[in-house]
């Protein structure tokens, strides 16, 4: 489940849960309360990986990298739904990534935004804080309110109920 590459192990922080069939490797950095879950990967062997606080990275998504290039940055409370792809990019803070997202190498997604499920955003996009991107490839669908942004913190807090509850059922064993 963790593992070290090239002699640089993950860095997981507090309170953090880690699915035994999630694949941690080499240069990746878990922010304090986040989770991975099950058949997750994320594979810092050829650049870096950061996952903020709180954050959570779901079901047979894969976070990597490119070689000397493009890092992995995902900020503080994000949701990464299931089976995401993210490629060098940086994913800024409370932001919802639906499930089969893919996301290219040096998108830059806004704080605050929702990429919608299915959505492939290709290499070099930046996407505007506060927005909604659909489509393959992705296009801008609208700005989002205050309800939109309070909509994304509840998946985030979702999960880490969730994070609380995995943990108390796998504790001692």
């Amino acid at each position: 489940m963790l593992r070290s590459y090239k002699g640089i192990s993950p860095q997981i922080g507090q309170g953090c849960y880690i699915d035994a069939s999630a694949q941690v490797i080499g240069d990746v950095v878990v922010g304090d309360r986040s989770s991975i879950w099950m058949n997750a990967v994320v594979r810092g062997d050829v650049n870096s990986i950061r996952i903020g606080a709180n954050s959570n990275i779901q079901d047979c998504s894969v976070l990597h990298g490119m070689l000397n290039k493009y890092k992995v940055i995902v900020g503080d409370w994000v949701t990464v739904g299931h089976s995401v792809t993210l490629h060098g990019c940086t994913v800024g803070d409370r932001c919802l990534i639906g499930m089969g997202a893919v996301i290219l190498n040096d998108a830059k997604i806004g704080e605050g935004s929702i990429i919608a499920a299915g959505t492939i955003i290709p290499e070099g996009t930046v996407v505007e804080p506060r927005s909604l991107w659909v489509g393959t490839p992705g296009k801008f669908k609208k700005h989002l309110d205050n309800a939109a942004q309070e909509s994304i913190l509840q998946y985030a807090r979702n999960y880490l109920g969730y994070t609380e509850q995995y943990i108390k059922e796998t504790a001692g064993k």
